[in-house]
């Protein structure tokens, strides 16, 4: 697991998250206002988030039309690993990437991968740290669903 070193707070659930617009990402990023947004950060050398890459596409897919934007945050410090994974891995929802590592220090992300479910209302919801297949994949749709019904 990659653990950050030094940080010094740690958004937690009930936190407001960052908005992605104000941290310095590379690439287009998304409106986000009133809709819940999923955050998974990742890394091109971690296999647990090439694994995640599937089930992730499948989330957005399923859920995009109902007002859920997933994001995939590359905190990986070299463009050109970002480039290579995001060719290779060929994902369906968007990514972006975190180049100065701004967005990854400022939330303090645990572990790779760690996804952040985010109300409408910009706070955290949900963290989950590392990817266990099927069981992390059946917990994320538990709980968007319940964002989507809370609204």
């Amino acid at each position: 697991m990659f653990l950050l070193a030094g940080a010094r707070a740690e958004i937690k659930v009930g936190g407001v998250f960052p908005a992605l617009a104000s941290v310095g990402l590379v690439g287009e990023v998304p409106d986000t206002k009133d809709k819940i947004l999923v955050v998974d950060f990742w890394a091109s050398w971690c296999a647990p988030c090439k694994a995640a890459f599937p089930a992730l596409g499948k989330i957005n897919a399923d859920y995009a039309a109902r007002g859920v934007v997933l994001v995939g945050i590359s905190v990986d410090e070299k463009p050109a690993a970002y480039a290579d994974f995001v060719k290779k891995m060929a994902p369906t929802f968007l990514t972006l990437h975190d180049a100065s590592q701004k967005l990854v220090r400022a939330v303090a992300v645990p572990a790779m991968p760690t996804t952040y479910l985010i109300g409408r209302d910009g706070k955290v919801r949900f963290i989950h740290a590392g990817y266990q297949g099927e069981s992390t994949d059946r917990i994320l749709r538990t709980q968007i669903d319940k964002l989507l019904a809370a609204n």
